[in-house]
Formats: structure tokens, C-alpha cells, sequence
């Protein structure tokens, strides 16, 4: 009995040593699924990830400047690649783990048609999308204007946010009556509350949202770890549950 209490003490002793703890860099418009993944991941491994949510450019130019992050979920792949050649991540690591979707979104069922109309009524005085420099769905969002032949006329009622997160909150505060996001935010079990239309694909380049291991991260086991585990059938279900597409 005595050496089964020992060998259990024992190996929780281990597991406890063996527990790690990663600082990742989450894009905005991944906050929901993360926050799903991180305690699942917890669970199934015994390391925590540690989350920070922002702007892709933003979490960039941090990253440059020596910021602690080991782990980048990006909003792009452009990032992590330049992150790499640039020796700032680890070659290797580098997989695309998520394709978003972008939506036009508003809190008012009635205002958004199903082929997005809206944008050439012009019908409102505020039209919310993330900074374009810095966020790919804000670059997602000029490209559709752009596309539809509509953003000369648009620009002025511009509200931008700094990353994907404000930008919904302008639509939700009614800051702005419609505004581009990203379609995770705003579906909750299958559904969209308010009115929005799913921008189709061939309106913008491909929102392939890349994860990398960076510098600080090399020798760290949970690192690792989350990169594998965001591969398995479990986080890749949550990842889908929030609208994204998955290669």
C-alpha cells in the first residue's frame, strides 16, 4: 500500500515537473475558440497557454522589439513567414490552422441583405472595419469594397478599430450601424444574431491564418505541444464550431 502511495506521489511529482506554461500571441479574431482550446488543451496535457489577444501587426512589431511571446496565432500567414525568414521563429513550425471567413455584421436584423446590397444603398452613417495595416480582416474588408466598386463612396463613413475585437464592439455599441468582422465573433451556435452577409470568398484574397513557434519558444515543451494539439480532431471541432474552414 505503502509503495502505491509512493509511486502515485511520485508521479505527480513528475507530472508537475513536466508541467510547462507558453505565452501566445492570439490574433483578435480568434479569442473565442482559443479561449475554448486553451482549458481543453490544459486538460489533455498538463500545460497552460497563457493568452494575450490583439492585432497580427501590432503583436508583430512587439515580437520584433523583444516582446515574451513563444507563440504566434496569426490573423495572416504573411506574418509568421516574414517572423521566420527574419529568425524571429522557428523554422519548421510554421502551419496554416485556421481559414477565416469575413461577415458583414449588424445588431439590426432588418439592415444587412443577403447579398450585401446594403453597401451600394449606403442606407447608414457608420460602417466599422479593423485598421487595414495592421489587421488582415480590415485588408479583407478594403478588398471587398474595392471589388465591389464601392469604397470611394464609403471611405468617409469609415469608423476603424484598432484589431477585429474593437471593431465588433463599434457595431455592438452602436458606434456604427454595420461593420466588417470576422464570422466567429458573431456565430453562436450555428447562428448570427442581427442581419449579415458571409462574404464570398472570391471577393478577397484567402484569410489563412497561420500559427508559428517563435525564437523564445524553441525549447519550450508546451510550445510544442499546443502547435500539435491545435492538429488533433478536438481542437480542429472547435475551430470549425466557430465558422472557420480548416485545409
Amino acid at each position: 500500500m505503502k509503495n502505491c502511495l509512493f509511486l502515485a506521489l511520485s508521479a505527480a511529482v513528475l507530472g508537475s515537473a513536466m508541467a510547462d506554461e507558453v505565452q501566445v500571441a492570439v490574433a483578435a479574431n480568434f479569442t473565442g475558440p482559443m479561449q475554448v482550446i486553451a482549458p481543453v488543451f490544459e486538460r489533455e496535457t498538463g500545460h497552460k497557454a497563457v493568452l494575450a489577444f490583439g492585432a497580427t501587426g501590432k503583436f508583430y512589431a512587439q515580437i520584433a522589439n523583444g516582446a515574451p511571446f513563444e507563440v504566434l496565432l496569426s490573423a495572416d500567414d504573411e506574418t509568421p513567414a516574414r517572423l521566420e525568414k527574419e529568425g524571429l521563429a522557428v523554422a519548421g513550425t510554421r502551419f496554416t490552422y485556421a481559414i477565416g471567413k469575413l461577415v458583414l455584421w449588424s445588431t439590426d436584423p432588418k439592415l444587412i441583405d443577403a447579398k450585401g446590397e446594403v453597401l451600394k444603398k449606403g442606407n447608414f452613417a457608420h460602417l466599422a472595419l479593423a485598421n487595414p495595416k495592421t489587421a488582415p480582416y480590415g485588408a479583407a474588408a478594403m478588398e471587398t469594397m474595392g471589388k465591389l466598386g464601392v469604397l470611394p463612396a464609403l471611405q468617409a463613413r469609415f469608423v476603424q478599430g484598432e484589431n477585429i475585437a474593437q471593431t465588433q464592439q463599434f457595431v455592438t455599441t452602436g458606434n456604427a450601424e454595420l461593420g466588417f468582422v470576422a464570422l466567429s465573433q458573431v456565430l453562436k451556435e450555428g447562428r448570427i444574431a442581427g442581419s449579415a452577409w458571409i462574404v464570398p470568398d472570391h471577393l478577397h484574397q484567402p484569410i489563412l491564418q497561420d500559427a508559428v513557434i517563435l525564437s523564445r519558444g524553441r525549447d519550450k515543451p508546451a510550445a510544442g505541444a499546443l502547435l500539435a494539439f491545435l492538429k488533433t480532431d478536438k481542437a480542429k471541432a472547435i475551430i470549425r464550431s466557430f465558422g472557420y474552414e480548416l485545409r
